[in-house]
């Protein structure tokens, strides 16, 4: 069967029953410092994907007046997956997948060339960070949504949301881990930490 885990819970199983490289990946991934603005937390990953699995999530919240604090303003999820017989498609035995969920701002609707730009964030962000990678692929939804109601919020939500996977290159994930706080840092729109930003100037 498959075995989700995050090394803490006294319902996974013995950390030496683990495939070495797999928890030597965990423990990778597990060693990022995200910035102070960057909520983090063990998640449970989805199950039945890979035999062996683990996840994190990162909460921005730009604490905006007027809006649902129980809704933060960007989300992500980085998954590791691990097949330790290799996966054709992944190329590889290990494979990352995240998702990210922001919130767009009004000079950015209906600019057709955002999803470009939402993917740059993701890929310039494994460049700066040197995190070496083979069979990358996603897709950048642009969704609209409307409230109806009594529930608490500005009438319309526009988001922007990625979801990508790759395959990682290297036994120290540690940098695909700080690639993907620098993403959501980045859908958050957070100021840059001594680096220029990846999005284009208003």
């Amino acid at each position: 069967g498959n075995i989700h885990c995050n090394l803490e819970s006294s319902l996974v199983p013995d950390p030496s029953a683990l495939p070495p490289q797999f928890v030597e990946a965990v423990t990778s991934l597990r060693g990022v410092r995200p910035r102070p603005e960057l909520l983090y937390a063990p998640i449970d990953p989805p199950p039945r994907l890979a035999p062996y699995s683990w996840a994190f999530g990162l909460e921005a919240d730009a604490a905006r007046p007027g809006e649902d604090i129980d809704e933060p303003d960007t989300c992500g999820r980085l998954i590791l997956l691990h097949d330790p017989d290799g996966h054709a498609v992944w190329e590889g035995t290990f494979r990352l997948v995240c998702f990210v969920q922001a919130r767009l701002e009004r000079e950015q609707l209906g600019d057709e060339m955002f999803p470009v730009i939402g993917w740059s964030w993701l890929t310039e962000s494994l460049h700066a960070c040197g995190a070496k990678y083979q069979a990358l692929g996603g897709t950048v939804t642009q969704t609209s949504s409307v409230r109806f109601g009594d529930i608490a919020g500005p009438r319309r939500d526009d988001d922007v949301e990625l979801r990508a996977s790759w395959t990682p290159v290297g036994a120290n994930l540690g940098r695909h881990a700080e690639a993907f706080c620098g993403l959501v840092a980045s859908a958050a729109g957070l100021p840059p930490v001594g680096v220029l930003p990846l999005v284009h100037p208003n």
